[in-house]
């Protein structure tokens, strides 16, 4: 008998295929703020994420619930314009729902962004750094549970969860396009809460220069299928305590993002344009 989660990837996975023509070989999901900063590519198809089958719908602004398909720099480019979150309520399989569907359509790359708070002292607002590693916070691993099989492997190797080569190719199309990319590690938690300045100084022990509430499941599920995977932060500003005068709210990452959408754009279309 079908896994019940794979059942509803092959649904979703039918209706894509239908839709594709030819099946992207690169996907993109934009983080908090980014799909109305990155804009939608001239050309290519629409998807809103309403009309596949099992798709979970996201609840938070900021986020537009769809996917364009197209060409960018002479590439077949599948890009996720918003994200479901674990903190919305939503079990671990939706949060990763649209990575595991890349796997099934037999999309090789992932490029995932998003927006985080900056530990890391010499990381100011609006910096764009590459994510070298993660530390999971989240308290749970989108692969609990019994393994599908047709995905990948039951123990995914995690020791490159961030692809070196991807990282060298965005590197070298940053410094081409003039823009400056920092490096760091991205710790998830759960949230919805933003972190407290202790626990703030407790990830800065523990390695972390970057702290969000994403991007780790995505990671993970995208390393068990076999993808290869790079990923962008937008530090949207200083975590908390960096500051001691500071506050934190939704509405600021999502100005940063705006803010900073058209640098993240030029850097992955320079990206895609090298892979």
């Amino acid at each position: 008998m079908e896994d019940k989660r794979l059942e509803r990837l092959n649904k979703a996975a039918q209706v894509m295929k239908e839709r594709l023509s030819p099946i992207p070989g690169v996907a993109v999901i934009l983080g908090s703020g980014m799909s109305e900063a990155f804009g939608v590519p001239d050309g290519g198809v629409r998807i809103p994420w309403q009309e596949i089958p099992g798709f979970p719908l996201p609840t938070v602004a900021g986020h537009a619930g769809e996917f364009w398909a197209g060409k960018i720099e002479g590439k077949e480019v599948l890009i996720q314009r918003g994200r479901i979150h674990f903190y919305e309520g939503y079990p671990m399989e939706d949060v990763v729902f649209s990575t595991r569907l890349f796997g099934l359509l037999g999309i090789r790359t992932l490029i995932v962004t998003n927006a985080s708070g900056a530990i890391n002292p010499e990381l100011k607002a609006g910096d764009l750094v590459l994510i070298t590693d993660h530390i999971n916070m989240l308290g749970e691993n989108p692969l609990r549970g019994p393994n599908l099989d047709q995905l990948g492997p039951r123990f995914p190797d995690m020791s490159a969860a961030y692809s070196k080569r991807l990282r060298e190719i965005a590197i070298s199309a940053a410094r081409a396009e003039g823009i400056e990319l920092k490096q760091g590690v991205y710790i998830a938690t759960l949230g919805p809460s933003y972190e407290t300045p202790a626990e703030i100084r407790a990830f800065r022990t523990l390695g972390a220069d970057l702290v969000g509430m994403s991007t780790v499941p995505e990671v993970i599920a995208a390393n068990h299928a076999g993808m290869e995977v790079l990923g962008i932060s937008c530090a949207t500003n200083l975590a908390a305590g960096v500051n001691p005068d500071a506050t934190l709210s939704h509405e600021e990452v999502i100005e940063t993002t705006r803010r900073k959408g058209e640098e993240m754009r030029r850097l992955i279309y320079a990206i895609i344009s090298r892979l």
